[in-house]
């Protein structure tokens, strides 16, 4: 021990002496050289214990860089509020609270008798309805060839009544020539009376031509008198057939109006007809509400917050609970904007649930248009200048890939760990 002490000391003074500036070499220094130069195998494993560290630290830093990773991540998914589309009394709840659900399931009756009555009301006006546009829709035919035929009957009975102006003209321009020739000859037998009613009073004729004198007068009177009668009546056929022209003509032109007649029934029919689609639109809405009071699950997925009860009167529009789809949920991470560098669309993704311990595969969907902080309810400010970098985050959808949900024990809310793979 002293000779090692002396050694030492010797070592010291002689490095002291050559090498006035180094510094002095502890003693642990010198045992470590002493054993690494009397060991040459120790030397080879600390070498190559170093490039192993070296080499996993490499290998870590790697590692590292090679994903990004946040626990501020939940579950999301949609909450899809189901309301009544009409307005009554609650008469059952046909679901339990958090049961699962099939798209079509009935959740909620409402009481359906005012809306059974209203669907029979409209279904009658509408038959009612229908039978009127049918009745209307059979008189367009209907008028169309009574006024084609009252034409051709107003046509005739105008020809007839012109043929019978003409002929009843001239029968009295017949009796007309027949009274001038029934006054001349009665001018003639009147004058022959008066000459024989002097000759015989000179007895120079005979009593007898006297007598027929007198007949021939009395007769051609009569003539005269009788041609006055037919052309009285003459006339007063003439008359009659101008009346019967002035009818007729006025039935041409009531009948001449055939297309406008038509033309009106047709829209009473198209009327009718409208009338009629009318009522069946009612008929149809008054089923839909009818339909309405048996509310029904839109989406496949998990009642939750029930808020319906029996005997409560709701309104249209009126929230009765929600329906969480448990096949639809995605996981929203919020990574720093220092995480962002390298992270793309399509990139691989494990998702830790923190209730479960178990890891899902995803990859990620999108990012989001902005960071969380404008999205909160009091966005930041930096306006006045007194500016501080705060490091945002941004939320980053990820998507499960198929099949990784299909036990539905994953919830909206739920805290997990996002590991988003780079390469």
């Amino acid at each position: 021990m002293a000779e090692t002490t002396e050694t030492v000391s010797a070592a010291r003074g002689e490095a002291h002496a050559s090498t006035p500036q180094r510094v002095p070499i502890s003693e642990k220094d010198l045992r470590w050289k002493k054993l690494a130069s009397s060991r040459p195998r120790l030397r080879i494993i600390l070498i190559v214990a170093g490039v192993v560290v070296l080499a996993a630290g490499v290998i870590l830093w790697r590692y590292f860089a090679s994903y990004e990773s946040t626990d501020d991540a939940q579950i999301d998914g949609h909450l899809n509020p189901i309301s009544a589309r009409v307005s009554g009394y609650v008469l059952k709840i046909l679901i339990r609270d958090n049961q699962y659900v099939e798209a079509g399931t009935p959740l909620v009756q409402i009481d359906p008798k005012d809306y059974q009555i209203a669907v029979d009301r409209a279904r009658a006006d509408f038959n009612d309805a229908a039978a009127a546009a049918q009745a209307a829709g059979v008189n367009v035919p209907i008028t169309s060839v009574s006024t084609s035929s009252q034409e051709t009957a107003a046509q005739a009975d105008v020809e007839n009544a012109r043929a019978g102006i003409a002929w009843s003209q001239q029968q009295l321009d017949a009796a007309r020539a027949q009274a001038d020739e029934a006054a001349a000859n009665n001018t003639k037998a009147q004058n022959d009376l008066v000459r024989y009613k002097q000759l015989v009073d000179k007895e120079e004729v005979s009593q007898q031509q006297y007598d027929e004198a007198l007949a021939a007068a009395k007769a051609s009177a009569a003539a005269v008198a009788a041609s006055q009668a037919a052309i009285a009546a003459a006339q007063q056929t003439v008359v009659q057939y101008q009346s019967r022209l002035a009818q007729a003509e006025a039935s041409l032109r009531s009948a001449r109006t055939a297309p406008q007649q038509v033309a009106a029934t047709r829209s009473h029919a198209q009327a009718a007809l409208a009338t009629a689609e009318r009522k069946k639109a009612e008929l149809e809405q008054a089923e839909l509400n009818l339909r309405y009071t048996t509310v029904v699950a839109p989406v496949t997925g998990i009642v939750s917050n029930r808020t319906v009860e029996v005997g409560q009167n709701v309104q249209p529009g009126q929230e009765l609970l929600k329906i969480i789809p448990l096949d639809d949920i995605w996981v929203t991470a919020n990574f720093k904007e220092t995480q962002l560098r390298r992270m793309r669309d399509g990139q691989s993704a494990n998702i830790s649930v923190d209730a479960y311990g178990k890891t899902y595969k995803g990859h990620v969907d999108s990012l989001a248009g902005a960071s969380g902080a404008l999205f909160s309810l009091l966005p930041p400010e930096n306006a006045t200048g007194n500016y501080v970098k705060v490091v945002q985050r941004l939320p980053v959808k990820i998507v499960f890939e198929p099949g990784e949900t299909r036990e539905h024990v994953l919830r909206p809310g739920m805290s997990v760990i996002a590991k988003v793979n780079l390469r």
